[in-house]
């Protein structure tokens, strides 16, 4: 269930405008890194299944477990910077969201270039951009359009 309250602030001396303000993000920010980590892992574990092998140029494999905890925590640095975001910026939406899909677009970046065999590459881009489509909106949603 989503809270939302609406408040009128002043535009001019002449007009009032309602500005939504949102609650806190860091529970729904908190509970959507918790989903997309559990998604990542679980779509890891049955892409593992299906025979990628998330093995780099060393051989080394990415343990499912990994997903989860790296997920996890690029999530909770997604918070952060969204939360930083609602204290200063402008317009802290539309500059988290344009911050988000940057970094997701450089978070490929690796998949690239660590030498995965093609499955393993699109499989684990195809894991980056579940997670931000999970957390991005979340927190996008729980920022306003514009500081009062």
């Amino acid at each position: 269930m989503t809270t939302t309250i609406t408040t009128q602030v002043p535009t001019s001396t002449t007009h009032s405008a309602p500005v939504t303000e949102r609650q806190p993000i860091w529970k729904h920010g908190v509970a959507a890194a918790l989903v997309a980590s559990v998604s990542t892992s679980g779509l890891a574990a049955v892409a593992s299944a299906a025979g990628v092998a998330f093995a780099g140029r060393d051989g080394k494999s990415i343990p499912v477990a990994g997903f989860a905890e790296l997920t996890l925590i690029f999530s909770l640095l997604g918070l952060g910077i969204a939360a930083a975001m609602a204290r200063k910026a402008r317009r802290p939406r539309s500059t988290f969201v344009r911050t988000a899909v940057g970094l997701t677009a450089l978070s490929v970046v690796p998949d690239l270039t660590f030498g995965f065999d093609a499955a393993s590459a699109m499989t684990l881009m195809a894991l980056h951009l579940v997670a931000a489509a999970i957390v991005v909106p979340t927190l996008a949603g729980r920022l306003t359009r514009a500081n009062g």
